[in-house]
């Protein structure tokens, strides 16, 4: 009997499963889209960090693999992100009694397109952009830089996850 139960209970789940249409856990919803196409991002700032861009487009194409069940092109893509890194920018944000910078704060701009073949509604162009807080005695060097790159990156490549297949 409790077997009957347990198999009844697995057709049914199954049934509503299928019936209701295909869910992404991960809130993403790509349509009728197979294919991604990430261009690599430029890193157009004044300020050039040399490793900003690589890991970027590759944070970037790993978030969209992971979460959907795109495959990663080199062009043609049913789906298509490009853009450039637009800023990166250094400023004091608190100061000490002594009218020095207590805390600094490190701001990464990205220039983010988005083109959906298959839907032209879902396309636009925007900035996406984000920071991160460090001492004032730390120099942006080393674990700080890698530390500050890590939240920045992760921050913005979920923001564009979620404005491109997300509709957050």
């Amino acid at each position: 009997m409790k077997k009957i139960k347990f198999l009844f209970i697995t057709f049914f789940t199954a049934i509503v499963i299928v019936g209701c249409g295909a869910y992404s856990f991960t809130g993403g919803n790509t349509g009728d889209a197979k294919t991604i196409q990430i261009d690599f991002f430029p890193n157009q700032a004044s300020l050039v960090e040399p490793q900003l861009s690589q890991k970027f487009t590759q944070d970037l194409q790993d978030l969209f693999t992971r979460q959907t069940n795109l495959t990663l092109v080199p062009r043609n893509g049913d789906l298509y992100l490009s853009g450039e890194i637009t800023g990166y920018r250094i400023t004091p944000m608190s100061a000490t009694a002594q009218q020095t910078a207590a805390q600094n704060r490190l701001q990464i701009t990205f220039n983010v397109r988005f083109v959906n073949k298959l839907n032209e509604k879902d396309d636009f162009e925007k900035s996406f952009s984000f920071y991160s807080d460090y001492g004032a005695t730390e120099q942006l060097i080393g674990g700080v830089l890698d530390g500050a790159l890590e939240e920045i990156i992760e921050r913005v490549t979920q923001d564009i996850f979620n404005a491109s297949v997300a509709k957050w």
